[in-house]
This record gives C-alpha cells, sequence and structure tokens, in this order.
C-alpha cells in the first residue's frame, strides 16, 4: 500500500490514494495535513459505531462524535483525545458499553499505540 505526495503549487500539498486525490494547504483553502490527521481518529470510531449500530438495527439519527484535542500550553502537543458517542434518544442502555469498545477497534487509534517505525530517504529522478 503506497501513497504518493505531490506539490501542485503554492502552499498546497496533494497526497494521492488509490483513485483518491486528498488536498491540503497551509492557506485555509483545504484542510491542513494535522487537521486531517486529527480527523483521521474520529471518522475511524465513528466508522466502528456506525457498523455497530447498524448490525443491530440501532437508530443512527443524531448519532455522532466530539472529538476533543487537549494540548499542552507550552509545547502545543496534543496531550489527550476524548472521544464522545452522542447516542440518539432511546438508545438502549446494554449497548453503551458495547459501542465504546467497538469505537475503541479503530485502526488509527491502534497505530497510534503503537507507532510504526518511521524511515525517510531521498532518491533522485533519472
Amino acid at each position: 500500500m503506497n501513497l504518493r505526495v505531490t506539490f501542485p503549487g503554492n502552499l498546497r500539498v496533494d497526497a494521492e490514494y488509490g483513485p483518491f486525490t486528498i488536498p491540503t494547504n497551509q492557506d485555509g483553502s483545504a484542510p491542513p495535513p494535522f487537521a486531517l490527521f486529527l480527523a483521521s481518529i474520529g471518522t475511524c470510531a465513528g466508522i466502528y459505531v456506525l457498523a455497530f449500530c447498524k448490525q443491530r438495527g440501532l437508530p443512527t439519527d443524531g448519532l455522532e462524535i466530539i472529538q476533543k484535542m487537549d494540548a499542552d500550553p507550552v509545547t502545543q502537543m496534543i496531550k489527550k483525545l476524548t472521544l464522545d458517542i452522542h447516542l440518539p434518544a432511546g438508545f438502549p442502555e446494554k449497548y453503551k458499553e458495547a459501542i465504546i469498545r467497538s469505537a475503541d477497534q479503530c485502526a488509527v487509534k491502534k497505530h497510534m499505540v503503537e507507532p510504526p517505525a518511521f524511515e525517510i530517504n531521498t532518491i533522485i529522478s533519472s
């Protein structure tokens, strides 16, 4: 699995992943890369939460996840992420802990807990 990063101009940096182009930009015309990283956490958990509800025929109207980021005031590095799963009215009590466990299966979160090694190389084009 590869991802190709291209530089189409100005401050734009795009990621090409299969048939998709994911634009990023530091000038406000597209999300900056770090916002996409943060979004990947909440949306990944969301996929598991949605699948949990769909598999059980549970209502999803009004279902949402609010992701909170607490940053260190000195370093500005995020120290804590909180995912609050807002459940629809009448959501069965018996599934509350299980839906938390489903969100916890997020592959992005798992990669943060056990991060991959990074290797950066240079290759001169011929």
